[in-house]
């Protein structure tokens, strides 16, 4: 493990899913030396308008709460990744990168005017967030977004939880899919480390 690193991961779940489904994909970047914190959903669903800009003032504050991270890297699964997309909208230069995961979101927020680096990942059998609805909502990121498809992957097993309702089936393994994943988060960690800290 690597002591002493000035970046950190800000993740938050999707709806109706554990924290702890995410560990799998999220431990070994925390093995790795980063510090990982995980925003849950109010009453796991985020109901409510309320609950949704509750889980994005969460987001922001625990940056707030922990100085001694210089930058952050932020992520997000299915309807985390759209808060993700409110709360770098919120405060743009609180976040060096985000990873959007299976969502099809931005859908509301025009978010082409980011500067910082941006990768969507997404699959190609998603039957929620799918492959056509990821890319209808194209313009709205910058033309520098880097798209990661992920080749028989669904939207279940960007966790570790059941099917989900209207997902389509996988034609990779849970840890394939996983593995893929993390290393866009890590490649976007490394990137964030390696800047020179001011």
């Amino acid at each position: 493990m690597t002591a002493n690193r000035n970046t950190a991961l800000m993740f938050i779940c999707g709806s109706g899913i554990s924290a702890h489904a995410y560990a799998p994909l999220l431990r070994p970047i925390a093995e790795d030396g980063y510090a990982v914190f995980i925003v849950k959903l109010p009453y796991r669903f985020a109901p409510l308008e309320s609950h949704k800009q509750f889980a994005v003032d969460e987001t922001i504050g625990l940056i707030a709460a922990h100085p001694k991270y210089a930058r952050w890297v932020l992520s997000g699964h299915s309807l985390g990744a759209a808060l993700s997309c409110r709360s770098v909208r919120e405060q743009p230069n609180a976040f060096a990168e985000i990873v959007l995961i299976g969502t099809t979101h931005p859908k509301l927020d025009n978010l082409n005017y980011l500067t910082i680096p941006v990768t969507k990942v997404y699959g190609s059998k998603d039957g929620v967030a799918t492959p056509e609805s990821v890319m209808n909502n194209k313009r709205l990121l910058p033309a520098h977004t880097n798209w990661v498809e992920i080749v028989g992957g669904n939207h279940s097993q960007f966790g570790h939880y059941g099917h989900q309702l209207f997902d389509g089936y996988a034609t990779l393994t849970r840890s394939e899919q996983q593995a893929i994943t993390r290393t866009e988060l890590l490649n976007a960690l490394n990137r964030v480390e390696s800047l020179d800290v001011e």
